[in-house]
């Protein structure tokens, strides 16, 4: 699915760094170097970025039509 807006634990907003995240790890940077630079310190926040799985594109397909 989707990103949660905030953190789980510790309410912090995370959603406005998924895209830079994402787009840099896909490009090679290593995971932990680019959260410490996006600002994301503590590790609740950091368990969403790193444990987050992408499955919308599965899931979509059982959905009923409209």
């Amino acid at each position: 699915m989707m990103i949660p807006v905030r953190c789980f634990t510790c309410g912090s907003l995370i959603a406005d760094k998924w895209e830079p995240f994402i787009a840099r790890v896909n490009a090679g940077d290593h995971p932990a170097k680019v959260l410490d630079e996006l600002g994301v310190k503590r590790y609740c926040c950091r368990r969403m970025f790193l444990s987050h799985i992408d499955i919308i594109n599965e899931v979509i397909h059982y959905t009923r039509p409209i």
